[in-house]
């Protein structure tokens, strides 16, 4: 079942970034890794055509608390959201408290090991505060980098999968997870 989750207040620090709540502040950094061709349509979503754009999608993830702004250097450069995964997809974990994970990072910023850093750090928060049996991350099967960033984190093949974009294109995709248990022992906790 999907645990609800609400970051408000909540600040995770890893040795190169800071995640916490997207705030309105964060618009100008928004827009210019949105807009950037490229970054989106990894997601399933087009470049953000303009800030008004921007400015709906910013109040969304404000309005929801459930993306985190990846901060670093004082710049947004990425988000990572904790979405509800497809329980009808997957009633087996029916009886399990899960999440899905979604994540955006700066085209700029691709290559340097941030988005393994930055949910690594989100994953230890959702199984030790959290207390979440299971984690689900998918990614397009064209998307090679997003796959290696949840290898990095430990992430397993569970299923394949077909999925429709904001774009409204059709996507294959597979979708990996990581249980609690699985994280410990590679993690050492």
């Amino acid at each position: 079942m999907n645990l609800l989750i609400d970051i408000t207040g909540v600040q995770l620090k890893t040795e190169r970034l800071l995640l916490r709540p997207f705030e309105q502040k964060d618009l100008d950094d928004f827009y210019a890794y949105a807009s950037v061709d490229g970054v989106g349509q990894m997601a399933g979503w087009k470049p953000h055509e303009n800030k008004e754009e921007s400015q709906m999608i910013l109040n969304m993830f404000i309005d929801e608390r459930k993306t985190f702004a990846i901060e670093k250097d004082g710049r947004v450069i990425g988000s990572l959201g904790i979405e509800y995964y497809n329980e009808k997809r997957f009633p087996e974990f029916d009886r399990l408290k899960c999440r899905e994970i979604g994540y955006v990072l700066a085209k700029d910023c691709w290559g340097q090991g941030l988005m393994p850093e930055a949910l690594r750090e989100v994953i230890r928060w959702l199984f030790e505060e959290k207390h979440l049996d299971v984690i689900f991350c998918g990614h397009f099967l064209r998307n090679q980098r997003s796959e290696r960033v949840m290898k990095k984190c430990g992430f397993t093949h569970y299923a394949y999968d077909r999925f429709e974009t904001r774009m409204g294109t059709i996507e294959d995709d597979e979708v990996c997870i990581l249980k609690r248990e699985d994280w410990a022992k590679i993690s050492g906790q």
